[in-house]
């Protein structure tokens, strides 16, 4: 007989035999790992060191089924190449662009909609949503049951996209189903796929996050973690710069603008990071961090791996300073 339990919060295989361990539980009769328990009841969390070459085998395991998959992304944190799921699973997927609540309200779903769908994307449909003021949630599900092929439904993406969150939402809203996934700020609180039942026809199946080594969550404490991450809308933050100008946000990064005639900088940003102007031939502040530059082209973004992105609106020479491992690129301005 098979007795193995996995724990409900995050689907790691329970084990009360050591306590050093992943998934150790106090007792077997338990449904949730201590780190799970102690996560949802204390706010503490205990960072477990993943590498993607295990989550990329769980995708292509969900690559090897014919079931529908949403694949979550988090609106102030899309990845450079959003398409590379395609590499490992070809099922049926809807990209469901999560967080809109943070974004500022004067940016419309259909603008951001349309910027994807006009970059022909290759899922089936994009659908904008808010996990914490329930926009779209019903739609979504519409739409779920409009694509799905059996009773499953998988939901994949990086971590902090909101996976989890998504699950959640769908299990209150819809289902009797009393048992939650364990949510946190943090990457990898899911650590392998857990199933959770809404309804008589639909289950969904949550899988861990990958990891996105150059977002810049990975580098910093955790009191600035916590800056990083908008709570609330964004309220962008716009800047006339001149050649010879620089912008430093805290000591995270530093934006020379090099050549180029007086440009427009937006921020979208957490509201609760600092943000400095000055002339760049009087302060050396980050001048130490790695520097790349940028030939920007009209209205383009800088996009700063798990910090947010700056909107730039006319051609110029821009010198970022920064960690060296921190991912950076340019894209065709979303907002």
């Amino acid at each position: 007989m098979n007795n193995e339990k996995h724990c409900m919060g995050c689907g790691i295989l329970l084990q009360d035999q050591n306590v050093l361990q992943e998934g150790y539980t106090t007792s077997m009769e338990n449904s949730l790992c201590q780190r799970c328990f102690r996560i949802k009841n204390y706010g503490e969390y205990q960072v477990v060191a993943k590498s993607n070459d295990e989550y990329i085998e769980i995708l292509k395991s969900v690559g090897q089924t014919k079931d529908l998959v949403l694949y979550v992304a988090d609106l102030l944190n899309i990845e450079k190449d959003i398409t590379e799921i395609r590499n490992y699973i070809q099922n049926k997927m809807i990209l469901v662009l999560n967080k809109k609540d943070v974004l500022p309200k004067s940016v419309k779903e259909e603008k951001i909609r349309k910027y994807f769908e006009n970059m022909e994307m290759p899922f089936e449909e994009v659908i904008v949503i808010s996990t914490e003021k329930n926009q779209n949630i019903d739609y979504l599900l519409k739409r779920i049951k409009f694509y799905q092929t059996t009773n499953n439904v998988y939901v994949v993406g990086h971590t902090n996209a909101g996976k989890s969150t998504l699950i959640n939402k769908l299990l209150k809203n819809y289902s009797d189903n009393p048992n939650e996934l364990t949510i946190s700020p943090l990457p990898s609180t899911t650590l392998n796929m857990v199933k959770m039942e809404i309804n008589d026809y639909l289950t969904l199946i949550d899988t861990p996050g990958l990891v996105d080594v150059g977002s810049m969550v990975n580098f910093v404490d955790k009191d600035m973690f916590k800056k990083l991450s908008p709570k609330k809308e964004i309220k962008p933050k716009t800047y006339q710069i001149k050649k010879g100008q620089a912008i430093v946000i805290e000591n995270l990064v530093r934006i020379d603008y090099r050549e180029g005639e007086k440009n427009s900088f937006t921020l979208y940003i957490s509201n609760d990071l600092k943000v400095k102007r000055f002339l760049n031939n009087r302060h050396d502040d980050l001048k130490d961090l790695s520097r790349r530059t940028y030939e920007m082209k009209y209205d383009e973004d800088i996009v700063i791996n798990g910090l947010g992105f700056i909107k730039i609106v006319n051609p110029g020479t821009v010198d970022i300073y920064i960690n060296k491992d921190i991912e950076t690129f340019t894209r065709k301005s979303l907002i």
